[in-house]
């Protein structure tokens, strides 16, 4: 296992400070750029764009010029992927599965990778292969419980679930030690970008990050 250097240890780091991330997936490229645009003015800095979106390496080099921001890309499914991701501003990749082949290329581009895992052995592998952070896919019964449980072995593991979190839920997540969550469709809810409701995606954002924030502050 290769450990983190130079640019992906700082990326690393600066995810591990953001902690929430906005993933963001649909077929519509305009859509999504509108809707990841009233998450960031609902207080998200820390963005992902799925590889699945029409046009998302043009989204990744779009808002990845932002210097408040951290983009990465998600579905990234092959080392080519991986490499044109980064070429176009990702500072991260994300998968849904755990590709030894995508785990070795990002460590080659030196970007922190979060590869897809569900089990305890699927998770301490992906740890094994140099992953940064282990993504939890899908949504586990028990949920921040079954985190729990997972870390109390294996306290080494930065879990990062993407599923089955939500504004309700997020911070007992955070509690059981995940090192960062995901809000995909709990933020960009399906009715809301059926209508371009992209104020009613800022408004639960704010609220997202409203509570992260006395979260952290309770912390310190």
């Amino acid at each position: 296992m290769n450990a983190p250097t130079g640019r992906r240890q700082r990326i690393a780091a600066i995810i591990s400070d953001r902690r929430i991330s906005a993933i963001i997936r649909t077929q519509d490229q305009q859509l999504a750029a509108d809707a990841m645009q009233a998450a960031i003015d609902g207080g998200f800095r820390l963005l992902e764009f799925t590889l699945t979106i029409p046009g998302a390496l043009e989204l990744v080099s779009r808002f990845s010029r932002r210097e408040d921001l951290t983009v990465g890309a998600g579905t990234v499914m092959s080392p080519q992927a991986a490499r044109e991701a980064v070429a176009a501003g990702a500072s991260f990749l994300v998968s849904p599965i755990c590709d030894p082949a995508v785990v070795k290329e990002a460590a080659a581009l030196d970007v922190p990778c979060i590869p897809g895992t569900y089990t305890p052995t699927e998770m301490e592998t992906a740890h094994r292969l140099g992953a940064d952070f282990v993504k939890l896919f899908p949504a586990p019964a028990g949920g921040a419980d079954f985190v729990r449980a997972v870390r109390a072995p294996l306290p080494h593991l930065r879990i990062f679930p993407t599923a089955g979190v939500t504004p309700e839920n997020f911070v007992e997540f955070l509690d059981a030690g995940c090192a960062g969550v995901g809000f995909v469709a709990a933020l960009f809810q399906p009715q809301d970008m059926a209508a371009r409701n992209v104020d009613a995606i800022r408004r639960r954002a704010e609220g997202i990050t409203r509570r992260f924030r006395e979260w952290s502050a309770a912390r310190s």
